[in-house]
């Protein structure tokens, strides 16, 4: 019988929709794998669809072309190590999220997940069909059990897995990014230990998939919870663990571990990883957007410059009369600190044309909020202009605060394809300001030093379309407005919640109503990388008409 058992795993980073390309990341690490002597090559969840693929499973034709690589495969991987990899599976009219074991050139065995995730982010009560609880699958002598993710969240699954005949749990993942989120995985995958006695390797994928960021992490526990292996988050790695068999069952042989960074550097990386990804898989290579002189697309700018690098960014300064001379200073400064382009494209011009356009109109009426939205929506057109003619993608750069109680103009400074600070808070934004000027990584494209100056992080906040015009003209103080939503949004809390932490009832209901309000606006905004469990997309759903106020407190 073997005292020793090799896996190589590949937390690596597919891209849905890419069949062929998962396929040849699944061969690559594969061969990897048989050149290092592995009994088996190991790779997450739902691979060779890429995940979190929503209702494109559903289609037939993709389930078969599925299915058809990963025949494919087999064949391709016949001769050396076993490979698992994760697929959707039909077997007649139901369709499983599947786990399956290729070897000897055809699918040895398969796993169907049992618990479907139907919350936060997932739906997959809706796309898939709940498997049996099965046992565990054989590679050589060895008996191995595989909870499917969410599988792993429930005891029963593990349980009924080392009752019959599991030897150790290798557990595939497809799990996003929110913060803390390691601590509430590492914390479940122990309780799986301590209730089963046997060894659990975690296996998590890595990369963006619209507003979700996969962050890798992957780890190993030896019963009793000792942690032996953890892999760096986010960067994409193929690796072997070894197992060794003792008197008393498998162990898994430690190794030097990686550190899972902080909350700051670890938001930062999902939204430069966020944007990363989502300009590779769908085929941008340059970006572009409209720098203030503010907060918010100081940090975005220096987003992308880590991200793209600064040569791939354009931005662009849209003044009117209204744009203080600070804002011109600090957005060039900015532009300059990064080494982006930096256009400057007054709108005055084109403004007065659109304000003798509408003279005929608007006669008799008070100037206000319709022309201030004029100038935010000029902008937005004059950005997109140079978007179609360039093709660099615009990106948007509101913050969750503004997002959340629309305080933007929709066809304004909401025109973009992609937000990288959409589940940020203003007051968060500030300190990821300060973070960044403080430090710098390698995976950072952009260069390391103070990007954004003080005087923009100190600054009273503005959108500058009118004279003397601040933020808290319109709303509670940022610190104040983040509290309220983080109990309203985040929390799911009630007005009864913001009263008894001290808030004033009359600004906790303006604010609930601006959310309520503001649907429509979020329906129509541009997707941004997911940070907390209270994300504007698939997190949180509401209705756009919607009459209901909470009367509590």
């Amino acid at each position: 019988m073997a005292d020793r058992f090799r896996i190589t795993l590949g937390q690596l980073n597919p891209t849905v929709g890419d069949l062929a390309g998962n396929a040849d990341l699944a061969r690559t690490a594969w061969r990897e794998g048989k050149a290092a002597g592995a009994d088996l090559v190991a790779l997450p969840e739902m691979f060779i669809t890429g995940y979190n693929a929503q209702d494109l499973v559903m289609k037939p034709a993709f389930q078969l072309h599925a299915m058809a690589h990963i025949e494919a495969l087999a064949e391709d991987c016949a001769d050396g190590p076993a490979l698992a990899i994760g697929t959707p599976w039909a077997e007649g009219a139901e369709l499983f999220n599947a786990y399956v074991i290729l070897k000897d050139g055809k699918i040895a065995s398969r796993t169907l997940k049992h618990n479907l995730p139907n919350e936060t982010v997932f739906d997959e009560v809706r796309i898939f069909d709940s498997g049996p609880l099965g046992g565990p699958y054989s590679v050589g002598n060895t008996r191995i059990g595989s909870p499917i993710c969410e599988d792993a969240w429930h005891p029963e699954v593990a349980e009924t897995l080392q009752e019959t005949g599991a030897e150790f749990l290798l557990v595939p993942n497809g799990s996003p990014y929110y913060r803390g989120k390691m601590d509430t995985r590492m914390n479940m995958m122990v309780a799986r230990v301590i209730e089963t006695g046997l060894p659990l390797i975690y296996l998590n994928m890595v990369g963006g998939q619209d507003d979700q960021v996969f962050d890798g992490a992957s780890f190993a526990l030896n019963p009793g919870g000792k942690l032996a292996m953890q892999l760096p988050a986010f960067d994409e790695i193929t690796t072997h663990v070894d197992l060794e068999r003792t008197p008393d069952g498998w162990r898994v042989l430690e190794q030097p571990l990686a550190t899972f960074p902080d909350d700051y550097e670890a938001d930062y990386r999902v939204c430069v990883e966020g944007l990363r990804d989502y300009m590779r898989k769908t085929g941008f290579k340059k970006v572009l957007l409209g720098l203030s002189g503010g907060i918010d697309s100081a940090i975005v700018a220096t987003i992308a410059a880590d991200a793209l690098g600064p040569e791939n960014v354009r931005c662009v300064m849209l003044p009117s009369e209204y744009t203080s001379q600070a804002s011109l200073d600090d957005a060039e400064a900015v532009a300059n600190a990064l080494g982006c382009r930096y256009d400057y494209v007054p709108i005055s011009e084109g403004r007065e044309a659109i304000t003798n356009t509408l003279a005929p109109l608007f006669e008799g009426t008070e100037p206000g909020l319709t022309e201030e939205n004029i100038q935010s929506r000029l902008r937005g057109l004059l950005l997109m202009a140079l978007s179609n003619k360039f093709g660099e993608m615009l990106m948007t750069t509101g913050n969750k605060s503004e997002v959340a109680v629309g305080y933007a103009t929709i066809y304004g400074d909401m025109s973009g394809g992609y937000n990288p600070i959409k589940d940020m808070y203003k007051t968060r934004v500030f300190e990821t300001c300060r973070w960044r000027n403080a430090n710098h990584r390698d995976w950072m494209m952009g260069p390391e030093g103070t990007m954004i100056p003080e005087s923009i992080i100190t600054k009273p906040p503005t959108a500058e379309l009118r004279e003397d015009q601040k933020d808290s003209d319109s709303l509670p103080d940022y610190p104040e407005l983040d509290a309220i939503l983080n109990i309203l949004v985040d929390q799911d809390g009630s007005i009864a919640d913001c009263v008894a932490e001290g808030y004033d009832r009359a600004t906790a209901k303006k604010v609930e109503h601006l959310i309520y309000i503001s649907e429509y606006k979020r329906f129509q905004s541009a997707p941004g990388p997911r940070l907390t469990k209270g994300a504007f997309w698939l997190d949180r759903r509401y209705p756009m008409v919607n009459r209901w106020r909470d009367p509590s407190g």
